[in-house]
């Protein structure tokens, strides 16, 4: 009996010890984040280098001022304005994460930038929050059941869900403070009474990058939660994940709704026509690492597991894009792994998430046509 006894003490000891060890192999940054060499991790520290310097020298050729560039964007487009803040931009900045460290960094990662639809990713995790919480009880439900306006009245508009909203194939058609879908990356040829009066997809079966319905989104969320968005993405995500207090969610100066009572500002899902998320590179990275630990921080699961993987499956009108993450089933970066992926804003902003070689990259300002040739460098870096 005591041999018994023994070999059970000395188990269970092995098993605390052993659980002990791996909780502690997994790190996470706390107030401060530790740095380690590229050596340390297993890096060729000369093309480490190599990556970075490519970064550096690869600026995007977008003008400082992001108004300025804005119009030259989409001042094509019927009536475009700018309706929410902008500020010019930075200089190239980036981080480098590896099993968790900052091996490399450049530029000033504590300023505070636009990253125009990087912010997709970010609201498509509070879609997943109220997932998660029960307050969207599946994906695939109509959002009619959870918008009780008449934003989703009609024969066509009564048959889009989250999931169509949350991959960019809803095909809404409608107009939301003030700017209409047509009006929004018009087709280069035809009018505006082509545009207005075009034949509609069926929901779920055409892939269009369009703001207006991603704001769309961000109002129905609103709908749902009855908070504002900014307010549920810091409680439950920056927060728990130590990020800054200087990151910013901006909607429109015409984007403000009653809800119970309360005027609130539903927030834009990027910088289109202004607003969007302002952040700096550091808690970018963070968010990131979230994601690449998937959804899971010291411990706790921030968001599930299950979303961390319905967000990056292929969706049926774009095999390259997710619930607003970026991926590369279909090869978009040439010669990186399927598993890679990404978010992606306007003037080269990315979080890219790399899994196989437990990889977090976030650069801004980037030449967004040289991505692939950079993640390239990084990855040949990993020994």
């Amino acid at each position: 009996m005591k041999i018994r006894i023994w070999k059970l003490s000395f188990l269970l000891c092995f098993l605390f010890v052993s659980h002990s060890f791996y909780s502690q192999s997994t790190y996470y940054p706390g107030s401060s984040w530790q740095t380690k060499t590229a050596t340390e991790v297993g890096m060729s520290s000369e093309k480490l280098k190599s990556a970075v310097s490519f970064a550096l020298n690869n600026e995007n050729k977008v003008e400082r001022d992001l108004r300025i560039a804005n119009i030259k964007a989409f001042g094509r487009e019927p009536n475009y304005r700018i309706l929410g803040p902008m500020k010019k931009r930075g200089k190239p900045a980036g981080l480098i994460i590896k099993n968790g460290y900052i091996v490399a960094q450049w530029g000033d990662i504590n300023r505070v930038d636009m990253t125009f639809s990087v912010t997709k990713s970010y609201l498509s995790t509070v879609a997943g929050l109220a997932v998660d919480e029960k307050l969207i009880k599946n994906v695939d439900d109509a959002v009619k059941n959870y918008v009780t306006d008449d934003t989703f009245e009609g024969p066509h508009n009564s048959k889009v869900t989250w999931r169509h909203l949350l991959n960019q194939s809803s095909d809404w058609s409608g107009c939301q403070f003030d700017i209409c879908d047509w009006a929004d990356r018009p087709p280069r040829r035809g009018t505006i009474d082509d545009w207005k009066n075009r034949k509609l997809y069926e929901p779920g079966t055409h892939y269009k990058y369009n703001d207006v319905r991603v704001n769309l989104l961000a109002y129905s969320l609103l709908q749902v939660w009855r908070k504002p968005l900014p307010m549920i993405l810091k409680e439950k995500i920056m927060d728990p994940i130590g990020a800054s207090t200087t990151w910013r969610w901006h909607g429109y100066k015409n984007s403000f709704v009653n809800v119970d009572g309360i005027m609130m500002q539903s927030v834009s899902g990027g910088g289109h026509f202004g607003g969007g998320i302002f952040i700096n590179t550091l808690d970018h990275a963070r968010f990131g690492l979230l994601f690449l630990r998937k959804g899971k921080w010291n411990g706790k699961q921030l968001i599930s597991e299950d979303w961390i993987t319905a967000a990056r499956k292929p969706s049926f009108a774009n095999k390259n894009y997710g619930f607003m993450w970026w991926l590369n089933e279909k090869q978009s970066l040439k010669g990186l792994s399927k598993n890679i992926y990404s978010a992606r804003g306007f003037g080269g902003n990315f979080i890219v998430i790399d899994e196989e070689h437990d990889l977090v990259v976030v650069t801004r300002w980037l030449d967004s046509s040289k991505l692939g040739d950079f993640m390239k460098k990084v990855i040949d870096a990993v020994n």
